[in-house]
Parts: C-alpha cells; structure tokens; sequence
C-alpha cells in the first residue's frame, strides 16, 4: 500500500466508521477502487488495526465518562448490595454486558474463516448497503417509542450487543445495528447512538488485538518498515477525521434520523452492483 492509498483508505475510515453506513464495507470498495490487492493477509489486518484510531476518538470525546469522572449518584431506588457494590463500575459492566454476543459469533466467524471470505466479497457489501439502506428509510417510524427516561440497563446493553453481531457482514454497518437495537429498546437515537460509539471501543479494541496475535504468528515478512509506517499513519488520521465526524453525526442523527443516510446506501450499493453486473472494473488506477 502507497501513502496516498493509505491516507484516503484512512480517512474513509475515520468518516464512516460511526455513521449507519458500513465503515468496513466502504474501505472495501475504497481498496479495489483503489487497487489495493484484496486477500493480502496485511491488507486485511490494516482493515481493522486503523480503526483504533477512531476508537481512540471516542474515549477522547468522551473522556469523563471512560475515566469514570461524571458518574451519576447511586438512584435511591437502589437498595440491594450489588447494585450499590456495581454502581461506581456501571458504566464499564454495561459495555462488558454489550460486548459479550460480539465475542461469541466474532471469534465463531473468524475462526471458521467466514470472515475473511466475506471481507474479500463486494458483493455482500453491495447488497447488504441497499439491504441496509432499504430498511432505514423506515426505521425510524418503526422504532420512535425512544423516551428520555429510559435508560441503558443489563438487559438493553445485551440486546443490543445482539444486534451488533449483524454487522459480521460487510455492509451492515456496525453503527446502524447498535443503534436500531438501542431504539428497538426504547433508548432515544441520541442516547442510543452514544451507547454505539461507547459499545464500538472494547468490540473494536478486541478485533484489532485479535488481527495483531495474527499478524505476530505470522511470518513476519510483514512487518517492514513502511507497513508500520502506514499502520500508523493509518490510527493518526483515521482518529482526526473520526472525532469530527462523531460530533457532527450526534446532532444529525437527533434531528433528522437514518432517511438520508438510507438514501445514500442505496445509491452507493446500486452504482456498485451495476458495476459489477457489466464487469466495469472497480479498480480506478489501471
């Protein structure tokens, strides 16, 4: 991968990484359009290792939250021992409740090698972006029971880790489940969208360590000094461009909902599946 590939797979990442529009499915069709060879063991670990970076961004945005300085009071409601014993920890139980279902099918996906077969598939992401597109056109008058008392509970955080597990297809976007799943349970879009930006940090950090431990075991002819290079520069612009991205996506999404990000999954995923219909080659460098 050249630096220029790289900055512009990069910044992709760090656009879509938390809007409902498939940040993995878009650095795909970022690397054929690209000519990046796909199937490429790196090339597949560079995939998720930048998205550290806009993990990173997360925690940055929301650093009083992560560094437990903004906890709210024990509700008075809260008799029992373990809700009190639980509470100055809530926030990290609810993300380890939240992540538990992505574990499970992540590391079932990865180890029987579905994972990587679709990561190398256009034509899943193609699909699954008018799929997904066709269904936010309507989601939110589906789910628009949100109210602002409801607050994310064990049960909610679980359910919607469920959710979140759809997005082990490229396409899906890991965004729009988490946050379809957050109003499914009664959460408003922006508390249920910041409970998806909350949830992406311990599911992304593991999937990056997860591609680390791989590329370690492997032969290392890897790890030269310009695929470091680009690694890095990977997580540095991916983590600016996600930051701003973020802020903006919060007030977006509150007041205008998915429909136009819809629209836009749906135009991109029938331009590319049109494209390959007639065999009009993705990549734009040759």
């Amino acid at each position: 991968m050249t630096l220029l590939q790289t900055i512009i797979i990069s910044i992709v990442e760090g656009l879509t990484e938390f809007l409902p529009v498939s940040s993995t499915g878009h650095m795909i069709i970022t690397q054929n359009l690209l000519g990046v060879p796909q199937g490429d063991e790196f090339v597949h670990a560079f995939t998720f290792i930048i998205q550290f970076g806009a993990i990173l961004s997360v925690v940055c945005l929301y650093w009083k939250r992560f560094f437990h300085i903004d906890h709210p009071p024990v509700p008075a409601d809260e008799k029992s021992t373990f809700k009190r014993i639980i509470h100055p920890v809530r926030f990290y139980w609810l993300l380890f409740v939240g992540v538990l279902p992505a574990v499970v099918i992540g590391l079932a996906a990865k180890k029987s090698g579905l994972l990587d077969w679709l990561l190398d598939s256009v034509w899943v992401v193609a699909i699954m972006l008018v799929v997904g597109g066709v269904f936010m056109l309507f989601c939110d008058k589906i789910f628009n029971k949100g109210k602002e008392e409801n607050l994310v509970t064990e049960k909610r955080a679980f359910s919607i880790g469920l959710f979140q597990c759809l997005s082990v297809i490229p396409g899906t976007s890991r965004s729009m489940a988490t946050i379809v799943g957050g109003m499914a349970n009664g959460l408003t879009r922006r508390r249920a969208a910041e409970f998806s930006f909350f949830l992406a940090v311990p599911t992304m950090a593991g999937a990056t360590l997860l591609d680390l431990l791989d590329l370690l075991k492997a032969d290392g002819s890897w790890a030269s000094a310009h695929n470091l290079t680009m690694l890095a520069v990977g997580c540095v612009v991916s983590f600016i461009v996600a930051l701003l991205a973020m802020k903006w996506f919060v007030n977006f999404l509150a007041k205008y909902g998915f429909k136009w990000f819809g629209w836009y999954r749906i135009i991109i995923g029938i331009i590319i599946i049109v494209m390959l219909l007639f065999d009009v080659p993705l990549n734009m460098v040759d």
